[in-house]
Formats: C-alpha cells, structure tokens, sequence
C-alpha cells in the first residue's frame, strides 16, 4: 500500500482542527481507557487500519488486558465490559452506524443510565471525531504500524 495524501504538508491547518477536538476530550472528564475503547471500536466498524494500530497501542500501553482487546468486535457477548462501557460501545456504534437507524431511542435508552448530559454529549464527540479520522486515515491510506504511543503517566 502506497500513502494517498500528506496532510500535514498540504493543508496544516487540518491536523491543527483535528487535535483542538482531541484536546477538548483529552480534559472533558471521560476516562482515557474508555476513549480509546470506544476509538478502538468505531475504527474496527470502519477498517481504518491506522487507527485500529493507534488504538490498540495506546490502550496496551495504559494497562489494557490483550483478552478485552480481542473480544471488543463480539463485546456483547463478553463478560469483560463494564456496564458504563457496554452503553458507550452500544452509543459508539449507533453513532458510527447513524445511517442504519438514527441513533435509535431505545440504544439512548440503554446509555441514560450510565452517562450523564454531559458525558453523553463528550462521547458523541469523540465518536464522530473518531469516525473523521478514520475518514481522514482511510482516504490518504495513511501505513500503520509506525505509532509508538507516547510514556503513560503513572
């Protein structure tokens, strides 16, 4: 595979955007694990193979278990996942997937529960942030496997 596009060169001002967006949910409150998680599913739905190598690094590199990793495809049918994680996988994908049923009342309805207005309207950004990237990533065929994540605090 032969990269597309540089963005970086042709238009800076993208990755600048991009980071503001990554920046605001790096301090809104989520946890850092359930970010990635999340990240890490909606880039599986869209076979950005960048952003799945991305992902998995950085949850491997906060502690992440290999089994949970392994199983986030078939999480419904894992024990391995919180409740709150189950209903932002299930908002993930229905967010990924909004063509298929507009982010459907009875998968908001699974999620009340376990995030509040405010850690909703967070999760909705970084879904669609993610699914941008990937968009971005998939377009220029951006190669994986060069990530290395940077030093997890302790």
């Amino acid at each position: 595979m032969k990269a597309r596009l540089n963005y970086a060169k042709a238009a800076p001002g993208l990755y600048e955007a991009m980071d503001a967006l990554d920046r605001y949910l790096q301090g809104c409150g989520l946890e850092e694990s359930l970010l990635h998680l999340v990240r890490l599913r909606a880039s599986q739905i869209n076979g950005c193979a960048y952003c799945l190598d991305l992902h998995w690094k950085d949850l491997r590199a906060l502690g992440e278990e290999e089994q949970r990793l392994y199983s986030l495809d078939a999480w419904r049918e894992c024990p391995y996942y919180t409740d709150r994680e189950r209903a932002a996988l299930a908002w993930t994908e229905a967010v990924t997937l909004i063509a298929d049923g507009h982010a459907p009342d009875a998968v908001y309805g699974e999620v009340r529960p376990h995030l509040n207005e405010r850690e909703l309207s967070d999760l909705t950004l970084a879904v669609a942030a993610i699914n941008a990237w990937n968009r971005l990533s998939i377009a220029a065929r951006i190669i994986p496997g060069g990530y290395q994540p940077a030093a997890v605090a302790s």
